[in-house]
């Protein structure tokens, strides 16, 4: 996870914060709605309609692990750093950093800062966080995340103390930290939502003080001020944000449709502002009408689209059986028919922008290799004929269609019987959190652009995204042993050797690697949508 200490320092230097030894110092829019620019003349307020497909599980920054939750969350909260549109970090709530010559202290100067309700933020918000997202009665997902701090680990697996994590406020104004070794994306991390401060008092006087928006407490660019759940979501300017001079949106007003059909018809009728990614989809049936009217906007973005296995769970428990399933699927005919956004097929863990084998593991839609492993896989299993299978996925139009098409493949390859599952996001969540499947729909969007940031995924079976209930000694030790060499070129080779042992086991299906697609109204301007699939409303502006 680490790369050389010289990578560190030209990073901070483009941050623009003093590096110091110790104690020392857009896009091409779309057609859309004309009415959406009515609320921009006569003083009237900006307004911003969005769709959301599903209502976020969570607004809690320690408790988030979506990408729903986590663009609201980042609406409503801000780190010590915040990510621009290209994903590079930039000074936020700590308006000065000092970073020791070793790379593994990191004192953060706090700007003058407030909640959403007024109060002072001070650096004992962000140590109270830090810790209270590692403890493990917390049960965050993303804790993990946290290990790159000193005693982060041992604090959240339940083997060391509180106070010996190493993050400390030493005054209101000054947050030290301490970290396990040299982390050269160290201020990407700060940018992110599990590194966010949330309200000592208030979270400490409500334990559901982020379930609904009259207790919901923030220090980001926006407030919330109206939750309907599975209904409606409002924010509005945060007027006690230490950068809200910048922030030119009045509210945003989001729905929650989940048929991608309605939305973009709201869209075309102009009732919404924008369609499709990344907090929906636009409908696959309309992709082509869209890329001929030149409506579409399409980036890619590092992020995979797989399918997880139970490999608890017969007949998943044996690895020739995984690989059968995975290599009968023809990713070219579903990027190519199906999703139709100029996917790649994915014949690998980690997508491109950081992969190591641009070629991939295996060939795409290898029926005579599967029908082959499969043979030899229930032999080891003592089985003449599979049993039927079952492909869980969230409620939504496209993933069903994508599913269908995987269905059909495994019929005609393998001779399975596959039925198709679907349940509402936090609840279908919650069933791969349980183990509750056999084979499960699932994206991975990179935090930051590193290949460990999908490598550590599978480093323990019960790690918080894992889901999949593989684990590998060896596998673990080669993600351990990159988090303490500094050396770029051999923390690549181990993190190779590392991919290698997954793509050998083959806990997943890769499908694609994504790209956004959707659609905006043109006089929308400045939303950040970096690529990582991250969107971030604080610069954007709805003009004349």
């Amino acid at each position: 996870m680490k790369k050389n200490i010289f990578v560190l320092m030209s990073s901070v230097l483009v941050l623009g914060v003093a590096l110091a030894g110790c104690g020392g110092n857009s896009n091409t829019a779309a057609p859309g709605s004309t009415d959406a620019s009515k609320q921009e003349t006569n003083g009237e307020p900006k307004v911003l309609r969005m769709n959301m497909h599903t209502e976020p599980p969570t607004s809690d920054p320690g408790i988030a692990e979506d990408s729903t939750s986590g663009a609201v969350v980042r609406a409503i909260f801000d780190g010590l750093t915040r990510t621009d549109k290209d994903g590079k970090p930039q000074p936020s709530v700590a308006e000065k950093i000092d970073v020791s010559e070793d790379g593994t202290k990191y004192t953060f100067h706090l700007r003058d800062a407030k909640w959403s309700n007024g109060e002072p933020l001070t650096a004992h918000d962000f140590e109270f966080a830090w810790k209270r997202a590692l403890d493990p009665a917390t049960a965050s997902n993303y804790a993990y995340q946290l290990d790159y701090i000193k005693g982060g680990e041992a604090f959240r697996t339940g083997k060391g103390k509180k106070e010996d994590v190493g993050v400390k406020a030493t005054d209101d104004k000054t947050l030290e930290v301490e970290l396990a070794n040299p982390t050269p994306f160290f201020l990407e991390l700060t940018s992110f939502y599990t590194y966010y401060p949330v309200n000592k008092k208030l979270v400490e006087s409500n334990k559901d003080w982020a379930k609904e928006a009259k207790t919901i407490v923030g220090n980001g660019p926006f407030k919330m001020t109206n939750w309907e759940h599975k209904s409606k979501l409002t924010l509005e300017k945060n007027e006690h944000y230490w950068d809200a001079d910048v922030v030119k949106i009045d509210k945003i007003e989001f729905s929650m449709v989940e048929d991608e059909n309605t939305e973009l018809s709201m869209y075309q009728n102009g009732e919404l502002d924008w369609a499709g990614a990344p907090l929906s989809n636009v409908p696959l049936d309309s992709i082509p009408a869209l890329q001929q009217s030149n409506e579409l906007i399409t980036k890619p973005k590092a992020s995979i689209y797989w399918y997880k296995f139970n490999t608890e769970k017969a007949p998943f428990n044996n690895v020739k059986i995984r690989k059968a399933f995975a290599y009968a699927v023809d990713r070219e005919a579903i990027v190519k028919n199906v999703t139709q956004s100029g996917q790649q097929p994915a014949m690998g863990m980690l997508p491109p922008t950081m992969s190591f084998n641009k070629e991939g593991y295996f060939k795409d839609n290898d029926v005579d290799t599967a029908k082959q492993l499969l043979q030899e896989g229930m032999k080891e299993l003592g089985i003449t004929k599979l049993p039927p299978v079952t492909i869980s996925i969230n409620t939504s139009e496209n993933h069903k269609k994508i599913a269908e098409a995987v269905q059909d493949q495994w019929k005609k390859a393998l001779d399975v019987d596959v039925r198709i599952e679907n349940a509402e996001w936090k609840v279908y969540l919650d069933k791969l959190h349980q183990g509750n499947y056999q084979v499960g729909r699932m994206g991975w969007n990179a935090d930051f652009n590193d290949p460990i940031n999908f490598i550590e995924l599978f480093r323990d079976k019960k790690g918080g995204n894992n889901d999949t209930n593989w684990e590998n000694a060896e596998y673990k030790k080669l993600v351990n042993d990159s988090q303490k060499e500094l050396d770029k070129a051999k923390r690549d080779e181990i993190l190779q050797k590392a991919e290698e042992i997954f793509m050998d086991e083959l806990p997943v299906v890769p499908v694609y690697y994504y790209t956004d697609s959707w659609v905006q109204n043109p006089k929308l301007k400045g939303v950040s949508f970096d690529a990582m699939g991250n969107i971030d409303w604080k610069w954007a502006d709805l003009e004349k």
